[in-house]
C-alpha cells in the first residue's frame, strides 16, 4: 500500500470517528426512571400540539394532562413495544434524526405548530415506508392517549359507552 492510501485511509477513520462520537454525544435517553425526561416532553408537546390542533385547550395544564396519558398508554404496551418507542423518541430527539427523519430544522421548543403540522404531513405522504410508520406511530399514539380520557369525549362528540 502506498502512503497517500494509508493518509485517505486514516482520514476516512478520522472523519467516521467524529461522526460517530458527534452522534453519540447527542443521544439523550427519551426516559429517565420511568419517566418522560424534559427534553422528550418537549418534542411530544410539539408533536401533541399538531396532532390534536384544536381540541387540545391552550392552557399548560392540559398538555401535561395529556403528556402524562400518553405515558401510561406507552407504559401499558408490552416491553418489546415500549423499547421501540423508545427507541423512536430518542432518534427524533437528535438533530440528525429530528432533520432526517423527521424533516424539521428548528429544535422541538422552538418550533412553531405549523412546521411540526408541516413536517408531520411530509411524514404522512412521504415515499419511504418508514417515514409513513413514523407519522402513523405518533399519529395513533396521540389519538390512543387523548381517548383515554373520559373528560375528552365531549370535545369530539362521542357520549360515552352505552349502558347495558
Amino acid at each position: 500500500m502506498k502512503r497517500r492510501h494509508w493518509l485517505m485511509l486514516g482520514a476516512g477513520a478520522a472523519a467516521a470517528l467524529t461522526v460517530a462520537g458527534t452522534t453519540v454525544a447527542w443521544w439523550q435517553p427519551a426516559r429517565e426512571g420511568g419517566r418522560w425526561a424534559p427534553p422528550t416532553q418537549a418534542m411530544l408537546g410539539a408533536i401533541a400540539r399538531a396532532v390534536l390542533a384544536d381540541l387540545l385547550p391552550p392552557e399548560p395544564a392540559a398538555l401535561q394532562a395529556h403528556l402524562s396519558r400518553l405515558q401510561a398508554t406507552v407504559a401499558g404496551m408490552p416491553p418489546a413495544m415500549q423499547a421501540e418507542v423508545d427507541q423512536l423518541f430518542t432518534l427524533l430527539l437528535t438533530p440528525p434524526g429530528r432533520l432526517g427523519l423527521f424533516g424539521l430544522v428548528a429544535r422541538w421548543h422552538e418550533a412553531p405548530p405549523e412546521a411540526v403540522r408541516d413536517a408531520l404531513q411530509g411524514l404522512r405522504t412521504s415515499r419511504l415506508a418508514l417515514r409513513q410508520q413514523v407519522f402513523h406511530a405518533l399519529r395513533d399514539l396521540n389519538n390512543a392517549a387523548w381517548l383515554a380520557d373520559a373528560s375528552t369525549w365531549a370535545a369530539i362528540g362521542y357520549p360515552g359507552p352505552r349502558e347495558l
